[in-house]
């Protein structure tokens, strides 16, 4: 075999299409916009737990988990759309099986959410007045958020919209 034709070789293998799993999580334009839905998602599960919280009376950690699967459903179809838009199979078949893909897959990211949430929350002694009021649980929701977005990065690129297949 020739140098040539090891380069050949290589570069065919290269424009294949084929991406490895960490070069598709590694994609920074991908993450970008995963990071963009999560902020959306971030004041929709604030929003509800303020609203909640702060508005009904609901107690802190139901009002969180109301908060986390509305972030889940918007974050979702805003994926969907955009993040992931030319990912997955068409139909509604298939897009209700990402959705329900989705749900699983963060389960975990939201168990990590919710588990960090509680610790902050109720095992922590912090308080964060203003207005006389502590918010304490309004600051404490994108500690967890955070730790919970690099989770559902992971397993909504491998297994929900399997980036590395494309």
């Amino acid at each position: 075999m020739t140098d040539g034709s090891v380069e050949e070789s290589v570069d065919t293998e290269l424009d294949d299409g084929s991406e490895s799993r960490l070069d598709a999580l590694l994609s920074g334009v991908r993450f970008g916009k995963f990071v963009s839905v999560g902020a959306v998602g971030a004041v929709s599960d604030n929003a509800m737990l303020a609203l909640l919280g702060l508005g009904f009376g609901v107690p802190e950690l139901v009002a969180k988990a109301i908060g986390i699967e509305t972030a889940i459903l918007v974050m979702f179809t805003v994926n969907e759309h955009w993040t992931f838009a030319d990912e997955g199979a068409p139909g509604w078949r298939a897009f209700a099986g990402r959705l329900a893909k989705s749900h699983l897959v963060r389960s975990g990211g939201s168990l990590v959410q919710f588990g960090i949430y509680w610790f902050l929350t109720q095992q922590l002694s912090v308080t964060l007045f203003l207005f006389g009021t502590d918010l304490w649980f309004l600051a404490a929701s994108p500690i967890a958020i955070g730790f919970a977005m690099f989770v559902n990065y992971v397993f909504e690129s491998l297994f929900t919209w399997q980036v590395h297949e494309t």
